[in-house]
Parts: structure tokens; C-alpha cells; sequence
């Protein structure tokens, strides 16, 4: 036991949101599956009895986990002095964060949390849309085409990165006789670059929707 433990096995200002943010920065930093109340105690050097006094059921903590982190990426400042500029770097939040924190993402996705883990990051994007002038459903058409457009490039990232989808959609392109140019097939062939793919798909939608 660490010198700044009591006998009962709880470490001396030790609180909830201090077990929530050693809960969260195990995720980011070994994954999902890392986060069990005996690796975390071990962490802080407490009992497992301690983790479950402050911070309830592995569910209750996975929860808090989602808002702290919520939390943080929700105060990411907005880039820019235009509103198309304002507007898509509100968008591109979204996804780095998703992308940067790709465990917590996971965490969220597999434990439903996922709408709850990104609003506070589409009321920035509607706040900026608002901002720009855009009102009701003008707004939500906007939101909504490019929160689709997010989500559908996060599935395939996420995905590409969990298998070896891209080298089999490479194989595709050149074992077959497609009458295209080499060229054509050497450029279909290429992993995406999902990063820049989603940068010009999201300029595209938001100067349709932003003046």
C-alpha cells in the first residue's frame, strides 16, 4: 500500500471525477478492453471496493467516462473568420475527435452512448450554422447532410483501420480486366485518404447550405 493510502484501502483525496479521468486515460491509452475495476484500482492504488464507493457499476463509470470526455473535446475552439470556414471546422471537430480518440469512440459506440458522447459537439456545429443565418429546417437539412457525411466517413475509416479491407479492395481493381487505363487502375487501387476525402466532401456540402 502507497504511503498516501489509508487502511481501508482509499488514498487520501482521492474523488470520483480523479478515478473518471484515470478511467478515461486508460481507454485512450490501451483501449477498450483494459477498462476493468481491478486494472483501474490498480492504477490509483486503491481497493476494488473503493473504485465501486465512488464510482458505482462499471456502467456507471463507462457513462461518466463518455461525458467527461464529452466535455473536453466540446471546448475545442472554432477556427476561422468566415462562416464556411467557422462551419467546417466546427464539422471537422467531430470527426478528429472521433479519430484522435478512436477507444473512447468505440467505448461509446458499443455501449449506445454514441449521441450522447458527440451532441455537445453538433450544438457547436448548429450554433455556427445559426451563426451563419441559416434558421429551422434550412438548419437541420444542413446539420443533418453533414452529420451524415461525418458519420459515414468515420464508419469507413474505423472499419478500414480494424481490417485489411483496403488491401482487398486494391486486389480488386487489378486482378480483373476492366478495359480502364493503368493509370485509372493504380489510382483505384490506393488506400483512400480519408482525411482529405472528408475535407473537400465537407466544403462541397456546406457552400450549398452556407453563403
Amino acid at each position: 500500500m502507497s504511503k498516501n493510502a489509508t487502511n481501508t484501502g482509499r488514498r487520501a483525496g482521492l474523488d470520483r471525477n480523479d478515478m473518471v479521468a484515470a478511467a478515461l486515460a486508460l481507454v485512450e491509452a490501451d483501449g477498450v478492453g483494459a477498462l476493468t475495476m481491478r486494472r483501474l484500482a490498480a492504477e490509483l492504488d486503491v481497493t476494488t471496493n473503493t473504485i465501486y464507493w465512488h464510482v458505482g457499476s462499471r456502467d456507471e463509470l463507462i457513462l461518466e467516462i463518455i461525458r467527461s470526455h464529452s466535455r473536453q473535446i466540446a471546448e475545442l475552439p472554432i477556427e476561422g473568420t468566415t462562416a464556411q470556414e467557422r462551419v467546417f471546422s466546427a464539422a471537422r471537430h467531430i470527426w478528429e475527435s472521433s479519430m484522435a480518440s478512436r477507444s473512447v469512440t468505440s467505448l461509446a459506440h458499443q455501449t449506445g452512448t454514441a449521441a450522447e458522447h458527440l451532441h455537445p459537439l453538433e450544438v457547436v456545429l448548429a450554433q455556427e450554422l445559426e451563426a451563419a443565418g441559416l434558421r429551422g429546417e434550412e438548419l437541420a437539412r444542413a446539420q443533418r447532410s453533414i452529420q451524415v457525411t461525418v458519420g459515414g466517413f468515420l464508419l469507413n475509416a474505423l472499419r478500414s483501420d480494424a481490417s485489411r479491407e483496403g488491401d482487398a479492395r486494391g486486389a480488386a481493381w487489378t486482378d480483373e480486366d476492366n478495359g480502364l487505363t493503368p493509370e485509372t487502375v493504380d489510382a483505384l487501387a490506393q488506400s483512400p485518404d480519408y482525411d482529405a476525402l472528408l475535407a473537400d466532401t465537407l466544403r462541397a456540402i456546406i457552400a450549398t447550405h452556407v453563403g
